[in-house]
């Protein structure tokens, strides 16, 4: 029997010491990716305002008091110094061989660029994006317990849809012959994934943990400007699938957080072992952008000897 995430109604906002926009506390960033070191958060995510010149970043040691990680106007990937001239989303901050690299989207084609802090600056040696024969957005990087880096990403084909490839050690490429498709909802889709009933359906952002043999990703469906836009999960038992969508889906929807377009996010391990999701809404009933960067907590329970995701305060 599978597991099964369960949820509360209550989001935790991420407050901040904006210093750029200092008459609001609200962070405003979509895609939103936290990482954890050292006892410091680092929050990245596609800015609300100007996504069109790299990448800003947050910090903090308790997830709720928030200032930014460099100084004034600086940005941990700036435009020029990797690839891509135009919309910068969805980046994921990830450390390798004593590393941090920052897996990223622009020019809706998925880069890697190279930083010794994580709080950047973030740059490519050699300017390029991953070679590929389609758009692809939206990448998470995960490394498994033997060490092999998995490039879960968004390819724009008949639908955005899931797929997973693995990574070669430099990080350069993917290995062509391990590439695979996770998730889409053009096969098999459910119901929640497609509310406006498009032609061109959409499953991104996903997010994958492993905990004992399962690896859980967690993805949203929709186009991000539906006030549908939510996130469901699903279960496999190697990365590459085949994965069992939970039959319960969506998890996280305007339902459950009582705000429009409640998707794309991220998990991390808080300072006491708990489990968090941080994830953007829209700005209000009326409005899309600028999207609004939210928290909620997640823990793992035994409960008849299967192991459930819950949600928590």
């Amino acid at each position: 029997m599978y597991p099964i995430i369960y949820y509360v109604l209550v989001l935790l906002l991420c407050s901040a010491k904006e210093e750029i926009r200092p008459a609001t506390e609200q962070i405003y960033l979509a895609d939103p990716t936290i990482f954890q070191e050292d006892g410091k958060y680092y929050l990245y995510g596609t800015d609300g305002f100007n996504a069109d010149s790299g990448f800003n970043a947050y910090m903090s040691e308790d997830m709720q008091h928030w200032s930014k990680a460099l100084t004034g106007n600086q940005r941990v990937l700036t435009k020029g110094a990797s690839f891509g001239t135009k919309g910068f989303w969805a980046p994921q901050v990830f450390r390798y061989h004593s590393r941090y690299y920052m897996a990223y989207t622009a020019n809706e084609h998925i880069a890697i660029a190279c930083s010794d802090n994580p709080a950047g600056p973030f740059k490519q040696t050699r300017i390029k994006a991953i070679d590929a024969d389609v758009k692809q957005i939206d990448p998470f990087v995960f490394k498994d317990d033997d060490g092999k880096l998995y490039l879960y990403h968004v390819r724009l084909k008949n639908g955005n849809r899931i797929f997973v490839a693995e990574l070669k050690s430099d990080l350069s490429e993917i290995l062509p012959n391990t590439l695979r498709e996770c998730i889409s909802a053009v096969n098999n889709p459910q119901p929640w994934e497609n509310t406006q009933q498009l032609k061109w359906t959409v499953t991104e952002g996903p997010t994958v943990i492993k905990r004992g043999h399962l690896y859980y990703m967690l993805y949203s469906a929709n186009d991000f400007r539906n006030p549908d836009y939510a996130v469901g999960y699903a279960i496999a038992d190697n990365p590459y699938g085949p994965w069992k969508k939970y039959e319960g889906n969506p998890i996280i929807s305007k339902k459950v957080t009582g705000a429009n377009g409640s998707g794309h996010g991220d998990i991390v391990r808080d300072k006491a072992g708990d489990y968090c999701y941080v994830f953007h809404t829209h700005f209000s009933n009326e409005k899309v952008a600028p999207r609004k960067t939210v928290m909620i907590k997640i823990r793992f329970t035994d409960n008849r000897n299967t192991e459930r995701m819950k949600a928590i305060l």
